[in-house]
């Protein structure tokens, strides 16, 4: 009769030649940035959040989601919505060139960005909810601002 061996513990074992680390698309530092930012997310980012989640605006939101070499706040990627929460440091020194940046790539990539005050929401989250339900809902929001074509058998 063999003896019980235990499962070998962290390092050891096989697993420990092969390097871990996961596939190399999780290897990203914006993965890691945007798990990060999860975890020390604002009070106006956790109170926003409990707005979007769970689809209750219609639409599937994700937070803390990198998009390229940023990582967004809150972003519908049915809707190709960007949603920035903009705290009093997003107004001082190079903040503003720093989002002027992270706006022009965002719509490069396709993307509408709207920035919320983070003291909007901490005094008027019905107006924030109420903004972001019409950026949603609106039939015409394309992320390239253009009026949509008509579906094939459709006149002009």
């Amino acid at each position: 009769m063999a003896a019980y061996q235990n499962p070998p513990r962290n390092g050891e074992g096989d697993r420990a030649k092969r390097g871990g680390g996961g596939s190399r698309g999780l290897q990203r530092p914006q993965v890691y940035a945007a798990r990060r930012l999860r975890r020390e997310m604002t009070l106006p980012e956790v109170l926003l959040w409990e707005q979007l989640r769970g689809q209750k605006l219609g639409v599937k939101f994700r937070r803390q989601h990198p998009v390229g070499p940023y990582v967004a706040d809150f972003c519908s990627m049915a809707t190709k919505l960007v949603i920035e929460i903009d705290g009093e440091a997003h107004d001082r020194g190079a903040a503003p060139a720093r989002d002027a940046a992270r706006d022009a790539y965002f719509a490069a990539q396709g993307f509408e960005v709207v920035r919320v005050a983070a003291k909007d929401v901490l005094e008027n989250m019905d107006g924030v909810v109420a903004l972001l339900r019409l950026k949603t809902d609106s039939p015409l929001h394309h992320a390239f601002g253009a009026v949509p074509l008509p579906a094939s058998g459709e006149d002009f």
